[in-house]
Parts: structure tokens; C-alpha cells; sequence
């Protein structure tokens, strides 16, 4: 059973939830990956997301752009943690995907990252899942060591070498 949901209203979104699924997969954990979108097949949405907590689902990734309804909706009928992906748009740059997801109505959070924040999004997740997972909790550590090795480290370089041979 997938412990995560991610979900996007269109295939032009894969690029950024590809970086999603591809750190659920370091870290191991199962996930679902659909393309659903809230406005054509609203039938199929509304089932999807009425049914993801029987199908085991934890949380929900939702990236969404310009108008952004996925992650809400989500929100509204998953009684779960949802996490917004705001996508980057040619219109706004993002924007009107961030503040579509952001300003939630009293009642219906959705966690939300930065516009295309797709390994954010699944670090959350993680940190979400691991508040019950100690195995889970241990590999988000090593990756929290693993970036502060790897600045340390470019530090080094550039104590070593100057800017000018970086």
C-alpha cells in the first residue's frame, strides 16, 4: 500500500513531482503517482480523493498551477496532511499558483512549499511519516548530515582554491 499520494492535474507538471517520487524512492517509501485534473474528470478526482485513506494513503503531494484547486480540494476531502506544489507558470512565474494554494479557507490547510518544490514536498512528507517511523526518522538524519557534509566540503574547496579557481 502507498503511504503517499502524489497527484498533478496535468502531465506538463511531471518534471517537478518526477523530484517528488524520486526522494520517496531514496528514502523508501511507497507512494501512488496519478494525473488527475479537478476541473475535467471531476468524478474521478472526487473519488480519488475520497478513497486515498482506504488505499492506506498518509499524505497527499498535490502540484497545481494557475488556478491551483487540486491541493485544496485535496484538503477538503482527505482528512490527512496535504502538501501543495505550486507550479511555475508562464502567466505569473508561480505566484498565482502559490497564493491559490496558500490562502486556504479556515479549516482546510494545506501545507504548502515552494513554487516547484517537488523534493521539498517529499521531505515533508517524510518528516510527516516519521513522527510514528524511528527507521524513517534515522534516514532524514543521515540526510540532513549528508548536506551539511557536502557544504562543508564545497567550503573547503573554496578555502583552498579562492573564488577565482572554485
Amino acid at each position: 500500500m502507498a503511504q503517499v499520494s502524489i497527484v498533478m492535474g496535468s502531465d506538463s507538471d511531471m518534471p517537478v513531482m518526477r523530484k517528488a517520487a524520486e526522494t520517496l524512492d531514496e528514502l523508501g517509501i511507497s507512494y501512488e503517482m496519478r494525473i488527475i485534473s479537478a476541473h475535467r474528470e471531476p468524478d474521478t478526482f472526487f473519488e480519488y480523493a475520497r478513497t486515498a485513506e482506504e488505499r492506506g494513503v498518509k499524505v497527499i503531494i498535490a502540484g497545481a498551477g494557475m488556478a491551483a484547486h487540486l491541493p485544496g480540494m485535496c484538503a477538503a476531502l482527505f482528512p490527512l496532511p496535504v502538501i501543495g506544489i505550486p507550479m511555475h507558470t508562464t502567466s505569473l512565474g508561480g505566484r498565482d499558483s502559490l497564493y491559490s494554494i496558500v490562502q486556504m479557507p479556515s479549516g482546510i490547510p494545506v501545507a504548502t512549499v515552494a513554487i516547484n518544490g517537488g523534493k521539498n514536498a517529499a521531505l515533508l512528507a517524510a518528516k510527516i511519516l516519521a513522527t510514528s517511523d524511528a527507521e524513517l526518522l534515522g534516514k532524514l538524519k543521515a540526510v540532513s548530515e549528508k548536506m551539511k557534509a557536502d557544504v562543508e566540503a564545497k567550503d573547503s574547496r573554496l578555502q583552498e582554491y579562492g573564488y577565482r579557481d572554485y
